[in-house]
């Protein structure tokens, strides 16, 4: 299959375009299924995960479908008016990506809440909290709550750059690659791990221990990297 290998710091942007391109000439029929996700990352010379954001973002694009427990299989688009639609690969950060940068920039705005933060910051930390118990209780997607909980976390540093970067990397969320990718891989039973998550850094804030506020946001972070990571067989059938 005439794939050419890309730089590991290559993006899900490269993969989809080369995917793409060969869909374009017939080198994937319509109809027929594309290589396993594992066997693509072989070959082009990249993480699974990129792969998986390139496949999302060719689905949210209308270049194939996604058959959770079956497999990604080439659309038909022969009777679009439309012209091919590539924003979406190309414009929208990678979700995975973006999860990574979070943990740098929020374990640090964590520690400094730790540090510096004061009692009115905490007790809003412990409202957002409280927030998605409620939400999710009634079986609501909890996201008004998890919002409200990193924004009150970046708001006790005192820092407009950093509240301003933390609420970029909220919104991103609404972007369709990721909310796709949400749609895939999140569950109320997730949510209810990652609420446990945030009560462990909101026991570290509460603490002024800004080491154990820092470990507790990259614990949350990397079991969030986790579940976007997670086996397709585990993903919800949309």
């Amino acid at each position: 299959m005439p794939i050419q290998p890309l730089e590991p710091q290559r993006l899900y942007r490269q993969i989809a375009e080369q995917l793409r391109e060969l869909i374009g000439k017939g080198e994937f029929a319509v109809g027929a299924r594309i290589p396993a996700e594992r066997d693509l990352a072989k070959q082009l010379g990249v993480s699974r995960p990129s792969v998986r954001e390139a496949l999302i973002a060719l689905e949210v694009e209308g270049w194939v479908e996604i058959r959770t427990g079956s497999g990604v299989y080439v659309l038909d688009r022969s009777h679009r008016t439309a012209p091919p639609v590539n924003g979406a690969a190309g414009a929208e950060w990678g979700p995975l990506e973006i999860i990574r940068a979070r943990r740098l920039v929020e374990g640090e705005t964590a520690a400094t809440a730790a540090q510096y933060g004061k009692r009115k910051d905490v007790d809003a930390i412990r409202r957002a909290i409280q927030m998605m118990r409620e939400l999710a209780a009634r079986s609501e997607v909890p996201h008004e709550g998890d919002r409200a909980f990193h924004l009150a976390i970046v708001n006790a540093c005192g820092n407009v750059v950093l509240t301003e970067t933390v609420q970029g990397f909220l919104e991103s969320r609404h972007g369709p690659i990721f909310a796709r990718m949400i749609d895939y891989f999140e569950t109320m039973d997730s949510w209810q791990a990652a609420i446990g998550e945030h009560e462990a850094i909101l026991d570290a804030i509460a603490a002024r221990d800004p080491a154990a506020a820092r470990e507790a946001m990259h614990e949350h972070m990397d079991k969030f990297h986790q579940r976007f990571s997670a086996s397709w067989r585990r993903a919800k059938t949309s």
